[in-house]
This record gives C-alpha cells, sequence and structure tokens, in this order.
C-alpha cells in the first residue's frame, strides 16, 4: 500500500493529539494501554484508552475501502513507524502516565493484533530477529548440561 505524506502527517497528528491528552497533567494516569483500531472499511484511524474513552480520530484515504485479507499486516508497520518517529523526537516526554504503558494495534472487536511500541524506562522489548534460533541455542546448552 502506498501512502502519501499527507496520510503520514495525518497518522502522526492523531498520535499527538491524543497523548496530548497526559500532557502537563498533575497526577499519573494509570493507563496500561493506549488503543490503536485502524479499520480497513472507513479508513477511520481511531485511538482510545482503556476506558474506552477515544482520545483521537483521522480518516486515512488509502485505507478506506481496503480489501485485501492482509490489512493490518500492512498498517502495523506504518503506525509502529509513526510510533517510533514520534518517540524519538520525545513527543512521548513529560506525560502524566504512569509507566510501563503500551502502545496497541487492535482489529474490529478490540482483540489485540499486536504491540505497536512499549513505553518504560527500563525494559526492552526484543523482537523475533533478535530471538531467531534461541530455543534451539537454549535446547542445545540443556542438552550440553545435563550430558555433563
Amino acid at each position: 500500500m502506498n501512502m502519501n505524506e499527507q496520510s503520514y502527517a495525518a497518522i502522526a497528528s492523531a498520535f499527538r493529539e491524543a497523548v496530548g491528552r497526559y500532557a502537563n497533567g498533575e497526577e499519573n494516569s494509570a493507563v496500561t494501554d493506549i488503543h490503536v483500531q485502524p479499520s480497513s472499511e472507513s479508513g477511520e484511524l481511531v485511538i482510545f484508552n482503556d476506558d474506552d474513552e477515544e482520545l483521537a480520530r483521522t480518516v486515512i484515504d488509502e485505507w478506506v475501502d481496503y480489501d485485501s485479507d492482509d490489512f493490518y499486516k500492512v498498517v502495523e508497520p506504518v503506525l509502529r513507524g509513526a510510533l517510533s518517529a514520534l518517540k524519538e523526537e520525545g513527543a512521548f516526554e513529560g506525560l502524566s502516565l504512569m509507566k510501563p504503558y503500551s502502545f496497541v494495534l487492535v482489529d474490529d472487536e478490540k482483540e489485540t493484533v499486536a504491540e505497536l511500541l512499549l513505553m518504560d524506562d527500563d525494559t526492552l522489548l526484543l523482537d523475533g530477529e533478535l530471538l531467531k534460533g534461541l530455543d534451539e541455542e537454549l535446547d542445545a546448552f540443556l542438552k550440553d548440561l545435563l550430558e555433563k
């Protein structure tokens, strides 16, 4: 799916609007997840908190009537990239959210599809590439340990 700059800007703006509700708050909110729900039918991107309170909404033209079965696999890297860019520029600093909290991609039934970004000061989220082959290495280590 090819997306234009306007769509990327709309996604970033929606995330800024969503977290802006937690900027300069006086107390730490106990939000554990910020849910990100894209729709392939309407093209809407809705962002809401644990209490189903809508934080932001926008329409992404390229998503309207997207009829392939791989919709979530296509939008996941786009959303992950937007969140990573915002994190790098410091958009999530100084929020009144207790860490850890996550940005989670959810489907139309609000079931989790993927965790897009984990915000925590001391937790490292490992991806599949880093963990590739770990099972085999651990099995070999255990076998070697038991043989000695």
